[in-house]
């Protein structure tokens, strides 16, 4: 977490010269963030390296968001060219953290990034790439190129990929509108902005008082996308009974479908399948074994979703070719070895 040697010069440029900056967070991606810090002035750094990441896809979307009321940062600062941003400090309270320390505000906050969702979903999306079969399919298959090889299986990918072939068109011919899909909208990408409080509010700008972030691979889906990435979270156990609630709550505020219900176990199983293969990845490829403890949670949420009748050609592909005895522990020796990685 040593910032890029341009920054000073860029932060410079910004009207930031001389500032502190001090590592933040890094991510499953190649971003990193720093703080930066100017007397009582704060912002945040980010360093998106060219050519692995691309910054122009969240200056897009941080745009659109913030011209429809949505808190994302606002980019005071920007250099294409290197990757880096200069971008609005949302503080230091995430989601997660918040319900962490104060369970009993679980429920309300969820609220609001329900009806934050269900906001976001009444506008035509945003004019970004459509999240169709060939995205599906490419990342479902993550499951089979990096998670079969490393418990020692050959996996069947013709069959698994026409097991997904056989479930997605009801997602397909679902008749809800597309709408913007945020993709990692869950609890530790949504911040308690400084000056919101519990019960958030009605009217006026950054209604819900929740900041968005990592929303730089938005597409153009189904809706109940963002809610799978909402309530079956991958680093943090949400409840089945909140879960049932704050589905009701959204089905009450927006549209949808009769086949809502079997499109929200497809995209679950969608979702948390490529998931196992991002974390194998970042363990594989990337020297990040911390995330395989993350693995049992994932294969908890996947055969929830599996045991939905509409998933029945998926779930059929699963048991012939993934037993039980592969899946929640199979790389537990591996997660204890790199929790300190």
């Amino acid at each position: 977490m040593i910032p890029p040697a341009s920054a000073p010069a860029f932060l410079e440029s910004c009207g930031w010269g001389g500032a502190r900056i001090e590592p933040l967070a890094g991510d499953a991606s190649f971003r990193r963030y720093f703080r930066v810090l100017d007397g009582a002035r704060r912002a945040v750094l980010m360093d998106a390296p060219p050519p692995q990441e691309d910054v122009l896809p969240f200056i897009a979307v941080a745009e659109w968001l913030c011209g429809h009321g949505f808190a994302a940062p606002a980019i005071w600062g920007r250099d294409v060219e290197q990757g880096l941003l200069l971008l609005e400090d949302f503080g230091d309270a995430l989601v997660r953290e918040r319900v962490e320390v104060d369970p009993a505000a679980e429920e309300g906050i969820y609220a609001r990034a329900i009806d934050l969702l269900a906001a976001l979903h009444r506008l035509p999306a945003a004019d970004v790439p459509a999240y169709d079969r060939a995205v599906y399919q490419r990342e479902a298959a993550l499951l089979t190129e990096w998670y079969c090889p490393a418990i020692g299986l050959d996996a069947d990918e013709a069959g698994y990929a026409a097991a997904w072939d056989a479930v997605l068109p009801l997602v397909e011919a679902d008749a809800t509108p597309p709408v913007t899909v945020l993709r990692d909208y869950h609890a530790e990408n949504i911040m308690i902005l400084p000056d919101a409080g519990e019960g958030g509010g009605a009217g006026g700008d950054r209604t819900f008082g929740l900041g968005l972030l990592d929303f730089q691979d938005a597409l153009a889906g189904h809706p109940a996308y963002d809610l799978v990435s909402l309530l079956q979270d991958a680093r943090r156990d949400v409840d089945p009974a909140l879960e049932h609630a704050m589905l009701a709550r959204y089905r009450a505020s927006a549209p949808v479908s009769a086949d809502f219900d079997a499109a929200y176990a497809i995209l679950g199983a969608q979702r948390n399948a490529k998931i196992i293969g991002i974390f194998t990845r970042l363990w594989k490829r990337d020297g990040k074994p911390r995330y395989l403890s993350l693995l049992p949670r994932m294969w908890g949420l996947l055969e929830r979703d599996l045991a939905h009748p509409a998933l029945a050609p998926v779930k059929a592909w699963f048991d012939a070719h993934i037993p039980a005895d592969r899946r929640h522990h199979a790389l537990a020796h591996e997660a204890s070895e790199g929790t300190g990685a």
